[in-house]
């Protein structure tokens, strides 16, 4: 790591806490605790980190432990963030029961079905189950951040704070998405190193923004289809 990692990694960590501290202002904590939980946990997951390439290298087997088992610890905070806003939506109709539920069945599913994959590949290391677990919770993610989308198109929602929250888990899942690929495609890139920085530092900030600038009640005005009227 040079002199620009390090940079980096310490501008993802001032972005997460100033993030918190805007989102504490705005009294998010109670109806969105889960973007303040994940927000927390990656800025401790982000000081454990440096504090291990400080002493044990960056190429060290301790850090690549530690760089998996908390990669899926943030997976399934930034699931359960997604979850939350599936509950906000689906809150008007009565189902946000439903949608706890769902989420907590989902994830022991998808647990499951990782640990199948490795166990049928011939491995039984544990970190071979954290790594395809935070796989498959990523590629769930995107899914359910389209379909999510579609539900509240579908529901005419209009409340302009979570649809913009909703709005940036997508470009989140979708900008990873399209750098892994792209990323498989050219790997001797090492542009991607640095994009990863980028998307990091989205969340945070598109999160502060939306709480700052955007009333709790606000709402964006939807289109409305009028029947065109015949004259005799």
């Amino acid at each position: 790591m040079g002199p620009v990692d390090y940079s980096l990694l310490f501008l993802d960590l001032l972005v997460e806490f100033c993030a918190v501290v805007f989102l504490l202002k705005q009294r998010a904590l109670s109806k969105y605790f889960t973007l303040v939980l994940y927000l927390c946990a990656s800025i401790a997951v982000g000081l454990v980190r440096y504090s291990i390439i400080a002493t044990a290298g960056f190429s060290s087997g301790m850090y690549l432990y530690f760089y998996y088992f908390s990669d899926v610890l943030l997976t399934i905070c930034l699931y359960l963030v997604l979850m939350t806003l599936y509950s906000h939506v689906f809150s008007e109709i009565g189902a946000s029961r439903m949608v706890h539920i769902g989420a907590m069945l989902l994830l022991a599913g998808t647990a499951l079905i990782s640990y199948y994959m490795v166990s049928v590949s011939g491995y039984r290391l544990v970190t071979k189950f954290v790594m395809e677990l935070s796989q498959n919770l990523y590629f769930v993610g995107v899914v359910l951040t389209y379909l999510l989308w579609g539900a509240m198109m579908k529901l005419r929602e209009n409340r302009t704070r979570l649809m913009q929250l909703v709005l940036s888990m997508g470009v989140y899942f979708s900008a990873f998405a399209g750098s892994y690929a792209l990323g498989n495609m050219y790997p001797e890139l090492s542009v991607w190193h640095y994009l990863c920085h980028v998307m990091v530092m989205w969340l945070p900030i598109s999160w502060a923004y939306t709480f700052v600038k955007v009333a709790e009640d606000a709402r964006t005005a939807t289109a409305r289809v009028v029947a065109p009227t015949t004259t005799p």
